[in-house]
């Protein structure tokens, strides 16, 4: 019996080995791969790609005379440039939508204790039950194990690492140096920028909430990430905002295991970015530094529960 492979299968191979084909090019390159270049295996599990993958790769390298196998091993005969890279298909890139399907489910996946700290799955475990393609998995999981949030195990498997009082001790000392930064950066921009009117329309926004408080706490969230994110935006700093955004990631991620007391760590939130905001529009550089800590602290205190829940 003969099989057809699917047309978007075939796609996302072709696909893939292209980007390996290009990033083992970079990396000779660059000298990060030097001759001779480790066995087959060594290199899929580097590139977290199957043996078939890489001999791809290696024929093509072959063909370019970038590299030859002598007495069984593979010399680097030449430094490659770009023009050796494939060009002629284009790397598909996770879109939004792909991004925003993963991001739900896992976040999900983690509040409902489907996957736990400590839990090994698959690169396609995740995409199928996500409906996502496995690239937006595996650019979604690489950033966090940057982090060591998730830790690789072996060819398309990852393990949820277990979140450890030490590790959450030191999370939110470069979370504090980071927004304590950015907030002295938005004390001092100019009258006239814009961003002291949103400032304003989140202290209003914040009272309203505050009035609905009981009925509408999980609205918090939202006016959480639009508080921090107008703070640091005056950091213009991209390095700042991407560990920001990974670093809320991972507190929220393992904040909200224990989601019982949900609504009351919002009723109190609102109320400490109440303070904050105050602070803020009122002008008060100390005390909006102030109140800015002592919020990041209550934030550090309930993690730290949290983590002593899940480790009991």
């Amino acid at each position: 019996m003969f099989f057809i492979k699917n047309k978007d299968n075939m796609s996302r191979d072709l696909n893939l080995r292209q980007d390996i084909i290009n990033q083992m090019i970079d990396d000779i390159s660059s000298d990060l791969l030097t001759s001779p270049l480790p066995s087959l295996s060594a290199l899929a599990t580097l590139y977290n790609v199957s043996r078939t993958t890489i001999r791809h790769a290696i024929t093509y390298l072959t063909e370019q005379k970038i590299i030859n196998r002598i007495d069984a091993q593979l010399i680097i005969t030449k430094k490659p440039s770009a023009d050796d890279k494939i060009t002629y298909i284009k790397i598909k890139k996770p879109g939004n939508n792909q991004i925003k399907k993963l991001e739900k489910y896992f976040s999900s996946a983690v509040q409902q204790k489907i996957i736990k700290p400590g839990d090994d799955f698959t690169e396609l475990e995740l995409a199928k039950n996500a409906n996502v393609d496995i690239f937006t998995v595996r650019e979604y999981l690489i950033q966090f194990s940057r982090f060591n949030l998730i830790s690789h195990i072996s060819a398309g498997k990852w393990r949820l690492t277990k979140l450890t009082q030490h590790y959450a001790d030191k999370l939110f000392e470069l979370r504090e140096m980071l927004e304590c930064h950015a907030l002295n950066c938005f004390m001092n921009l100019p009258k006239n920028d814009i961003r002291w009117k949103q400032m304003k329309l989140l202290l209003q926004e914040h009272r309203i909430l505050r009035n609905n408080i009981v009925e509408k706490y999980v609205d918090f969230s939202l006016l959480d990430q639009q508080l921090h994110s107008l703070i640091l935006s005056a950091a213009d700093n991209p390095f700042i905002n991407d560990f920001i955004n990974l670093i809320s990631v991972i507190f929220h991620f393992h904040y909200q295991w224990d989601n019982s007391n949900l609504r009351t760590r919002n009723i109190l939130a609102v109320e400490e970015h109440l303070a904050i905001l105050v602070k803020i529009v009122s002008q008060d550089d100390l005390g909006a530094i102030t109140e800015l800590k002592r919020h990041l602290q209550t934030a550090k205190n309930g993690l730290m529960n949290s983590i002593r829940l899940m480790n009991n």
